[in-house]
């Protein structure tokens, strides 16, 4: 017979057990936290109290968490629609502030059109995708709903008749962009070339002597308009040129229209002729034909049959005192020479990521194009300033026309149709400042791209009808005009801006990623060699050179059918950011210093008159900074970001990253947030 269970004795055993577990667990914590843990026993509540307490805190907390939550949302919402009429605002207000042309409006609304076309397209592809049909299209005999057989619809019509014709497209820009490539590979190889074998041109004779009847009678032209910022640096580097007084004389052509400035300028040149300097100064009531018609009439004066020469300077431009010395004794036995070009030099090229990316341009421009030109062909397009001209060469071309907005070019072109040769100096720097905003260098851009177009129809018939050689007329017509100022704003803009968005909905037209990566990245290496400290600029370098092409391409377009824009001459605006401090840390770095000449340079900006400066300074004060917004720019970001979310939808690596990186950078630029605010 079993004994009965005794209940008393198991559960005290039971609570024995407990009581060694817990006194284990904290013999365990013990040794784990060390001898200087404390534990603090606290009295249990009931657990019917407990669990109301924390019951009603835990509303409490949960009703102040909701409601600072709730007004923690409300301000976000305010804040964001408070911002969001903000933008609307200055988004309105800057466009309908923005100076609009007809070409410029054409163009926009075409890319417009554009925009609205590949949005409707992305919806179309997303419905599709979701639907399945992106992998397994539906075959209109098959197709089930009314979505469904359209889209299939459409998969025939997008194959057999909107992709043969953007496709036969992508072939021509295709090949138009590897000649182009070619033509600056081989420039490129040219420069190589001039490196590896030293050339360059000698000159007969040297200006060293102290008989004055030796040195030529040179004049000296300062064209300006408004240029408060630098003209007294410009006039007060000519105004110390190692040469004789008595051989030189500087026009200051001031075409400004503000009655301070012209004061301003009229004191400088005062200034300058109490110094013993022959200078004069010249001012015309009415601008006509820009800066063409001013050198046009400054050449008309009678005493300028005495001279042999004449340097043009921009106002930006300051020569170095030697400048003279360094080019004109190249003419000494070069009775053929019309031109001797100097390079241009920039103070400011590390002043913001624009100017960075203007010198990359320019350092190839300069060091690459126009050498192997001037060295290979003895022609090439003169820059406007910074060179010297034989006057009589001038005068047997025509002197200057006001026909175009590109006179240097004009007077270049037709001084080479006659017969007359060029030189490029490369080791001869001249020192000028680069645009620091966005809207000062795209209306640069504007007119050299633009000017080059008038001009080709204008001198198509003049260059075949002239009398030098058929490779000299092969090499300006299909080189000079057509491959560097047609065809490469068109097929850039064409292929990264047009077809290569436009593919991604139509994907039967295939565009190969060595077009997209390959080939302009090697390109974008070659262009950056002339600047090697710009190298990790590569990449910023190539993407603004595609958000470039937008506006070169109207500018083509303007110039070549004749719209009003192309006409317009805007003078760059400038900054004063080459003041005498860099001017002479400059030379000092680039030459042996002179002192008397710094210390000429340095008393030139002194102040003159009192009043004129405090009114410069009320001017200055009054204006204000403020960035714009560029449509054209815009609707292309938005263009190509639509586009890439097609190509993320395809799987399509470098195209993705392409569209993305491409439109990123138009969203920044038509943003204007890159170089400085303008005023």
């Amino acid at each position: 017979m079993s004994r009965a269970p005794n209940y008393e004795f198991q559960e005290w055993w039971n609570k024995q057990r407990e009581k060694n577990h817990d006194h284990e667990l904290l013999l365990e914590k013990s040794d784990n936290t060390g001898f200087l843990t404390v534990e603090i026993h606290t009295p249990t509540l009931d657990p019917t109290v407990q669990r109301e307490r924390s019951r009603s805190r835990s509303a409490r907390q949960l009703s102040w968490v909701c409601l600072l939550r709730c007004q923690q949302l409300a301000s976000s919402l305010a804040w964001l629609a408070n911002a969001f009429v903000h933008l609307l605002r200055t988004a309105n207000r800057r466009i309908s502030a923005s100076p609009t042309d007809s070409s410029s409006s054409r163009l926009y609304r075409v890319i417009k059109f554009f925009l609205i076309l590949v949005i409707l397209l992305l919806c179309f592809e997303l419905v599709a995708y979701f639907k399945g049909w992106h992998f397994s299209p539906p075959s209109p005999d098959a197709a089930e709903a009314m979505v469904e057989l359209i889209y299939a619809k459409w998969l025939e019509i997008r194959a057999g008749y909107l992709a043969p014709p953007l496709q036969i497209l992508t072939n021509v820009c295709i090949i138009l962009f590897l000649i182009q490539s070619v033509d600056r590979i081989a420039l490129v190889l040219g420069c190589f070339w001039i490196k590896f074998r030293r050339l360059r041109p000698v000159a007969t004779v040297e200006y060293t002597g102290d008989n004055v009847d030796e040195y030529p009678m040179v004049l000296v032209q300062i064209p300006m308009c408004n240029e408060r910022e630098v003209y007294h640096q410009s006039i007060a580097a000519v105004c110390i040129q190692d040469w004789p007084k008595e051989r030189m004389l500087v026009q200051v052509l001031d075409d400004s229209d503000e009655l301070d400035v012209q004061l301003l300028i009229k004191a400088e040149v005062q200034k300058w002729q109490q110094r013993g300097v022959r200078i004069l100064y010249r001012h015309r009531l009415i601008r006509t034909g820009y800066k063409a018609g001013n050198l046009k009439s400054a050449m008309s004066c009678d005493y300028v049959k005495d001279y042999e020469f004449v340097a043009i300077f921009d106002a930006d431009f300051q020569p170095g005192p030697d400048f003279l010395k360094k080019t004109i004794p190249y003419f000494k036995g070069n009775d053929d020479l019309a031109l001797v070009q100097t390079r241009w030099a920039f103070v400011n090229k590390d002043e913001n990521l624009l100017t960075r990316l203007q010198n990359i341009n320019l350092s190839f421009h300069f060091e690459v194009e126009q050498q192997v030109n001037g060295i290979f062909i003895n022609f090439f397009g003169f820059n406007g300033t910074a060179g010297v001209w034989r006057i009589k060469a001038l005068e047997e071309c025509g002197g200057w026309l006001e026909r175009t907005t590109v006179e240097d070019m004009d007077v270049a072109v037709r001084a080479h149709l006659c017969g007359w040769k060029f030189i490029y100096l490369n080791d001869v720097t001249c020192l000028c400042e680069l645009p620091e905003s966005y809207e000062a260098y795209k209306k640069q851009q504007h007119r050299w791209h633009s000017g080059p177009m008038q001009l080709f129809r204008l001198c198509f018939t003049d260059v075949l009808r002239s009398k030098v050689s058929v490779a000299k007329k092969a090499n300006m017509i299909f080189l000079f005009f057509l491959l560097r100022k047609l065809i490469l704003p068109f097929y850039s803009f064409t292929l990264f801006c047009i077809i290569l968005p436009l593919s991604m909905f139509l994907p039967e037209a295939q565009l190969p990623a060595w077009v997209v990566c390959y080939i302009p990245g090697f390109m974008s290496i070659l262009n950056i060699l002339p600047a090697p400290r710009s190298f990790p600029f590569i990449v910023p370098f190539l993407l603004f050179e595609n958000t470039m092409s937008v506006t070169k391409f109207n500018a083509m377009i303007s110039g070549l059918f004749r719209f009003g824009s192309s006409y317009e001459w805007i003078v760059t605006k400038k900054l004063g950011r080459s003041s005498e401090a860099d001017l002479v840390a400059f030379a000092e770095k680039e030459s042996e210093p002179l002192s008397e000449a710094t210390n000429l340079l340095r008393s030139s900006s002194e102040p003159i008159l009192d009043e004129l400066s405090k009114l410069e300074i009320t001017k200055k004060a009054g204006k204000t900074k403020r960035n714009r917004l560029y449509r054209k720019e815009l609707t292309l970001a938005f263009i190509l970001l639509t586009a890439s979310v097609r190509s993320l939808l395809s799987a399509q690596g470098i195209h993705f990253y392409f569209l993305l990186f491409q439109g990123i950078s138009f969203l920044v630029v038509g943003l204007d947030l890159i170089g400085e605010q303008v005023s």
